[in-house]
């Protein structure tokens, strides 16, 4: 938890030669950021407000990070998919299991509940702000939200249930978007999934299977073309 005086302070990680992470340091909350670049050397970097959008190094640091299990960041808890043992997410997640033998019946599962139950809140679009932080549990009770609470809600439905699960930020189209990928045992990183009719995947967007026609969004989304991956939580 950030303990200065500052109101607007922002946290920076960036992986040697790879993207820069940007998060919303808040004083009250005690926040877990993921390494989700893996192993290697990282550049941790607090930014303090000093003057309308200027912000001053409070503190920095590079450090070299060891990550053995390559899977470790998509499995827990972060800023962006908060969760533990009493949320509400959590036990229906749980619930969603129980009812098939194997992971894929895990993922699909999890898949028809959110894209069923959860509405997208055009309103709650339009005025969200830059620096929003889903609550995956306000998403379950109020069933609806932006592409940001779909996705967060369902990666922390899943990797409580040792699935690993990316959140992924980037382009569908020219709009900024959020999805997720899982990684499903004896088959690798499944970079997208909307349904599995046996033979092949397409790319896992709950938001777009919630907002569209099964034809509009399986001729749209396709093998991913359409998808521009930028980021990873």
């Amino acid at each position: 938890a950030y303990t200065g005086a500052s109101k607007k302070v922002r946290l920076q990680i960036a992986k040697d030669g790879g993207e820069t992470y940007t998060y919303v340091l808040r004083n009250s909350n005690y926040d877990f950021f993921p390494l989700s670049l893996g192993a290697g050397g990282y550049t941790i970097n607090i930014y303090e407000n000093i003057k309308d959008s200027s912000y001053a190094l409070a503190f920095g640091t590079h450090v070299d990070v060891t990550i053995e299990n390559e899977f470790l960041p998509f499995l827990y808890s972060n800023q962006y998919v908060f969760f533990d043992e009493s949320s509400a997410a959590v036990q229906k997640g749980s619930e969603l299991a129980k009812e098939t033998y194997d992971e894929l019946g895990v993922v699909e599962n999890v898949y028809e509940f959110v894209v069923k139950n959860i509405k997208y809140d055009y309103d709650k679009a339009a005025t969200v702000e830059s620096g929003y932080i889903p609550d995956i549990d306000e998403t379950l009770s109020t069933k609806k939200g932006i592409c940001f609470d779909y996705a967060s809600l369902m990666v922390a439905m899943l990797r409580t249930q040792r699935i690993p699960t990316k959140l992924i930020f980037g382009y569908a189209g020219k709009d900024y978007h959020a999805w997720i990928s899982v990684y499903i045992e004896d088959v690798g990183w499944v970079d997208g999934v909307i349904r599995f009719d046996g033979e092949s995947w397409v790319r896992m967007d709950p938001t777009f299977a919630s907002t569209s026609s099964i034809i509009d969004r399986n001729s749209y989304v396709g093998d991913g073309e359409h998808y521009a991956d930028m980021y990873y939580f």
